[in-house]
């Protein structure tokens, strides 16, 4: 399970990847800078101007290792996989899940209520440790709406209209998500979710964490052999990943939104770290994004009472865990998908 942890960041621009024996070398300028054994990983990732070797990409494909490629700043642009494996049953069954209405929305209203329920945690969670900091009427006010809609969602029957519930509520956690940042907020004021690119610092943070976060949830459901192009809640695009988008929602805001509060509030990120183009697009610099990934790769080696499993994890497994249990229900082994709840 550990090997699930283990996937190679690569940030450094000009850089370049190849195949030494049984192993990935990481070079810069003919200079050797990382060696691993392939068997180490389970994906790589590389940002901007990194080339990878042919050899390499298949020699990856055949021990089951997904190279990914973004942009320097952290739009997804590619990936490459080896044969796709996995129960063709399962797949079926997704797809006919996908085409049912019923079938749709218990899991998309499942999606939603552990996104939902993780998003009023987060708010509650600032209060109880810093009350004394926060507009704490505000984010109370705001915990108890989403709540109400999040009771809404759990009777309702009729596909967009959980969306429309999931948008108001998303409205409604980032209105007070200014409220959770206690430092530096004048270098990092928040005042709306936006991207496409990102207007301000904050935005950055949260669209590259999405970003990674996204990566690992879809490897976890290519792991356990479902198509993560089907969704549920995000109905199929060409090119869109509708089924990670679906898993990614429960960790958002225990996983992306709360590290982007810490690395503020910690002092981990600066002012510094990012710059504004002519267009208005915040962009973060090279030092920062590494930081963040560091940040984000130690928060998944962190350990957690999984809320239904009841058995202590890491982090970084509860993507490959979420992907068991929805394999497990389109199978019929469980009488539903049981969202991660943060608790």
């Amino acid at each position: 399970m550990k090997k699930h942890l283990n996937t190679l960041f690569v940030t450094t621009q000009g850089a370049y990847l190849f195949k030494e024996r049984e192993t990935v070398v990481v070079s810069v300028r003919k200079e050797i800078k990382l060696q691993v054994p392939v068997h180490t990983l389970s994906g790589i990732v590389c940002f901007g101007n990194v080339l990878c070797s042919p050899f390499l990409m298949g020699f990856c494909a055949k021990n089951d290792v997904s190279v990914s490629f973004l942009s320097e700043h952290g739009r997804f642009l590619a990936r490459v996989q080896g044969p796709v494996s996995g129960n063709v049953l399962l797949r079926r069954e997704q797809y006919r899940r996908a085409d049912d209405q019923d079938g749709t929305v218990e899991l998309a209203r499942n999606f939603l209520v552990g996104k939902l329920a993780n998003c009023r945690a987060v708010l509650q969670r600032a209060l109880r440790d810093h009350g004394e900091k926060l507009a704490s009427s505000e984010v109370r006010a705001a915990s108890l709406r989403i709540r109400e809609t999040l009771m809404r969602i759990q009777q309702e029957k009729f596909l967009d209209v959980l969306r429309g519930l999931e948008g108001d509520a998303a409205r409604i956690y980032f209105s007070v998500f200014n409220h959770l940042i206690t430092v530096q907020k004048e270098s990092f004021l928040f005042q709306e979710r936006n991207r496409r690119p990102p207007l301000d610092n904050v935005n950055c943070l949260l669209s590259f964490i999405y970003t990674l976060l996204l990566h690992d949830v879809r490897s976890a459901l290519e792991t356990v052999g479902l198509d993560p192009a089907v969704g549920f809640l995000h109905r199929d695009r060409p090119g869109r990943p509708g089924l990670a988008l679906d898993m990614m929602e429960e960790f958002r805001p225990y996983l992306a939104d709360r590290l982007v509060v810490s690395l503020i509030n910690l002092r981990t990120v600066q002012k510094t770290g990012f710059t504004r183009t002519d267009s208005g697009a915040v962009l973060m610099n090279d030092e920062t994004r590494k930081e963040v990934i560091s940040a984000y790769q130690k928060r998944k080696q962190e350990e957690i009472i999984h809320p239904y499993l009841n058995e202590k994890v890491h982090v970084g497994i509860l993507f490959h865990i979420q992907s068991l249990l929805l394999a497990r229900y389109l199978r019929g082994d469980l009488d539903g998908y049981p969202p991660f709840i943060w608790k």
